[in-house]
Formats: C-alpha cells, structure tokens, sequence
C-alpha cells in the first residue's frame, strides 16, 4: 500500500527534519524542500496530497508561492509560521490556504491536523458514475469549510469579497440580488461600502469565470435590478 506524500517546504533544517520524522512516524511519505521555487518546480513534477508551507522562505513570500502553486494544483495547503499575528493568519486563510499554525508547535498535532485535512479534501472529490466514468462537473462547487470556489472544477482566486459575493450568488441561482442586498449580505462595514464597489467586484469576478470558460456569461445583470447567476449554465464543458 503506497503511502501519502506530503511536501515539507522549510528553510530551517531543524524544523523540517522535525516534521520529517514525525510524518514518518505516523506513515506518511514526506518529502522537503527548502526554497519557494523548489516547491513549485516539485510539485509540478511529483504531486503530493499535502504542502506544508513555510511562510518566511528566502526566495519567495509563502504566500507568493501559494498563489503561484493555485494556478496548477488545487492540493491542500497547510501555512507555516514564526509569525502568529491575526493579520498574517487572516490573509493566508483568505486565500485558501486549508490550516495555519504557528511555531513552535507540537508535531503530534500538526499531523493530526492533517490527516483531518485529507479526509475533507477526499469527501469532496466528485463522485465517479456508476459506470465509473467521471461525473460531469458541476458549474460551481462551494467548500465552506476552506473557503474555495471552483469553476467547473478549476478552483478560483478570490479575494474575501468575492468569495462572499459569487457564493451568494451560487446559493440562489437565477435570484435577481439589488446591490444594496448584496452590500448587507457580503460586505462587513456597510456605511463604508458604495454600490459602485459591488460593480467593480463583479467586474473582477467576470474576468476570473471568462479565463475559465470565456462562452459563457454566469453572471448576468438585470437593469435597474441588480444581479443574478445564469440559471442554464451546463454540465461540464
């Protein structure tokens, strides 16, 4: 029986030999790499179930390489960190990232954490037919819990807002949603939000669905109404 492959991206040797043993020890397969673009260059090549990702590396920002690592591969992303304040917790959680922990930790539970993580990435895999071709992708799936969208299986990079706008819109196709609604339901400080912000969000959010599928139109305007998600959108493409 194979055994699942992690990829350990840490600059302190200390660290990730640490992690190494503690992954070995409960059965993973780890696997380490010390820059940000040893990591991207690894995991086009040899893709692991799970990235550890320091957040402080010497040639890439943690964060730089998780977004550049979302371009290809939708894998789960732990962040890694001597930096615990609210503010870099927030921003690597806001991207997608599916855990954060802050050093020093204990390794016991960083790797029960992350068997929790890949039980919940493997629910959410798409159900295989009963024939055992894939299931046709649905045009847009909503993991909560690690605050992703993806576009006919292609996961999407939001911002907070967009996530919250384009979820809003998901849970109710062909719902004519006012800009006012969407500014209550989305945005946190109403008085300081103006309906031209809805409209330059969906303009982003339009953007990031053509890149995906540039025939279709899933967000549709209604003059004088507001906006609503395209209600014919088709199964797989």
């Amino acid at each position: 029986m194979s055994k699942t492959a992690v990829l350990i991206v840490e600059d302190e040797p200390g660290i990730a030999d640490t992690l190494q043993y503690a992954l070995r020890t409960d059965g993973f397969e780890p696997h380490w790499v010390a820059t940000g673009e040893a990591a991207l260059a690894r995991q086009r090549a040899v893709p692991a179930a799970l990235v550890i990702l320091d957040v402080g590396l010497p040639d890439l920002n943690g964060f730089e390489v998780f977004k550049r690592l979302r371009v290809f591969s939708d894998v789960p992303v732990v962040f890694l960190t001597a930096r615990a304040d609210e503010i870099d917790r927030v921003v690597g959680l806001e991207l997608g990232a599916d855990d954060y922990v802050a050093k020093p930790f204990s390794p016991r539970e960083l790797v029960a954490r992350l068997r929790s993580i890949l039980r919940r990435a493997a629910r959410a895999v798409p159900a295989a037919t009963a024939a055992g071709a894939p299931a046709p992708l649905p045009p847009f799936e909503v993991d909560e819990g690690r605050r992703r969208i993806r576009f006919y299986g292609r996961p999407l990079e939001l911002s907070r807002y967009e996530y919250g706008l384009l979820k809003t819109l998901v849970e109710r196709p062909g719902h004519v949603y006012s800009r006012d609604t969407l500014l209550d339901k989305v945005w946190d400080e109403r008085s300081d939000s103006l309906d031209r912000t809805v409209d330059a969000h969906v303009k982003t959010l339009r953007a990031k669905l053509k890149a995906v599928a540039p025939q279709l139109e899933p967000i549709r305007t209604h003059r004088g109404s507001g906006y609503a998600l395209a209600e014919d959108l088709p199964a797989g493409l």
